[in-house]
C-alpha cells in the first residue's frame, strides 16, 4: 500500500504550529453554557439483543436544542455486575455510522463495563445503521458532513456533535450503576475525534472523564489533511473550495473551532491514542498533531504497516490492559 505522508521518524519531529481562531474558549463556553439549559429527557427501554451475558437498553435522550439522540446502553448482565458501581465507556461512531444493532458493539460490557454508544446524528446509512437525525439545516456544502455549515462555527455540523457528545457522557456519569468518576471515551477516526472534542468540553461542563482513548482519529489538522492526497472524508474540503475559491480563509478558520488538534490543548485525563503509518484516511502526521498538543499524560501506539484499519484487535487488547490500569 502506498504511504502518502511522512516518515515514522519525520512524524516523531512533526510539530506543527496551529493557530487557535480568535474566541475559541468563548465560543465553547458560550456553547456549552446555552446546552445545559436544555433537560436531559433519558429514556432507557430493555431490548433482546439474543445475548445471555449483556443487557442492552434502547437510550434516548435529548441532545443539542433538544434533539433525540439515540445510542444502546450496554451493562454486564445482572449476575456478572459485582457489588460495586461499574466503570463506564462512552463510544463515538466513525463516519457515517450509527449506532448499529443491539448485539453489534458488546466488547466493552463483556469487560465489565457500563458502554454507551451514541449515534452521530444524521449519519447511520454507510457502514452501520443509525436511527439519529439532524434537523437543522445549513448553506451550500459538498455531500458529506464536513462542509455543513462550514459558513459559521455556529452552524457547524461538529458543534451539534460535539455538544451530543459532552451530554451521552453526562448520561452515562449520572447512571446508578456507574460511578461517574470512572468513566471514559472512545472511538474510531470521527469517533476518535469526537472523543477528543469529549474529552476537553465535557469537563467545561462539569462532566470530567477519566480516560480518552482516540484510535487513529479524524478531525485533526484539517489544513494538513487538505494538502495532502487524502480520501474522503478530508477530501471534501477540497472540493468544496474547488467551488467557492473565495473561502478558503473562512473554511479553515471555521474547522478550527472543531479541530482534535487544539481540543486536546484543554485535556487534561490520561489518553492513549493509535496511529497508522500507512493511512490513506486519516493521514498520521494529522494523528501525531493530535498526540503532540495533547495536554495530559498519554501514549502513542504506532502501527507502521497499516491503513486505515490501524490496530484493530491488537489495539482493542491494549486498550483493555491500559484502561484497567488507569481506572484501577
Amino acid at each position: 500500500m502506498p504511504r502518502i505522508d511522512l516518515s515514522l521518524p519525520e512524524l516523531w519531529e512533526y510539530r506543527p504550529e496551529l493557530p487557535e481562531p480568535p474566541g475559541f474558549d468563548a465560543f465553547w463556553s458560550r456553547t456549552l453554557t446555552e446546552q445545559s439549559a436544555v433537560p436531559l429527557h433519558v429514556s432507557l427501554e430493555p431490548v433482546d439483543n439474543g445475548l445471555v451475558a449483556v443487557d442492552t437498553f434502547d437510550l434516548t435522550f435529548s441532545g443539542f436544542g433538544g434533539d433525540p439522540v439515540h445510542g444502546w446502553l450496554h451493562l454486564p448482565a445482572a449476575p456478572l455486575r459485582g457489588d460495586g458501581r461499574l466503570a463506564g465507556i462512552v463510544q463515538f461512531q466513525g463516519y457515517n455510522g450509527g449506532r448499529g444493532m443491539p448485539h453489534e458493539h458488546v466488547f466493552w460490557a463483556l469487560a465489565g463495563y457500563a458502554h454507551l454508544v451514541m449515534d452521530t446524528r444524521g449519519q447511520g446509512s454507510g457502514w452501520t445503521t443509525g436511527a439519529t437525525g439532524d434537523p437543522h439545516g445549513s448553506g451550500p456544502s459538498t455531500p458529506g458532513f464536513l462542509t455543513r455549515g462550514i459558513g459559521h462555527p455556529d452552524a457547524h455540523f461538529y458543534r451539534r456533535v460535539y455538544v451530543d457528545a459532552v451530554r451521552a457522557v453526562e448520561v452515562l456519569r449520572r447512571h446508578e450503576l456507574v460511578d461517574g468518576a470512572r468513566v471514559a471515551v472512545t472511538g474510531i477516526s470521527q469517533g476518535g475525534g469526537i472523543a477528543l472534542a469529549a474529552g476537553a468540553l465535557a469537563p467545561l461542563a462539569g462532566q470530567a472523564v477519566a480516560a480518552v482513548m482516540p484510535d487513529v482519529p479524524f478531525l485533526c489538522d484539517f489544513r494538513r489533511a487538505a494538502d495532502l492526497p487524502t480520501l474522503d472524508p478530508y477530501a471534501e474540503i477540497g472540493r468544496y473550495l474547488s467551488a467557492h475559491r473565495d473561502e478558503v480563509d473562512l473554511v479553515f478558520t471555521t474547522l478550527a473551532h472543531f479541530d482534535g488538534a487544539i481540543m486536546g490543548r484543554r485535556a487534561t485525563a490520561p489518553a492513549l491514542f493509535s496511529v497508522a503509518v500507512m493511512d490513506t484516511i486519516c493521514p498520521p502526521s494529522t494523528v501525531f498533531a493530535a498526540y503532540r498538543s495533547y495536554a495530559g499524560p498519554k501514549e502513542l501506539a504506532v502501527y507502521e504497516f497499516n491503513d486505515h484499519e490501524g490496530g484493530g484487535p491488537f489495539q482493542q487488547a491494549r486498550q483493555a490492559a491500559w484502561l484497567a490500569e488507569v481506572l484501577r
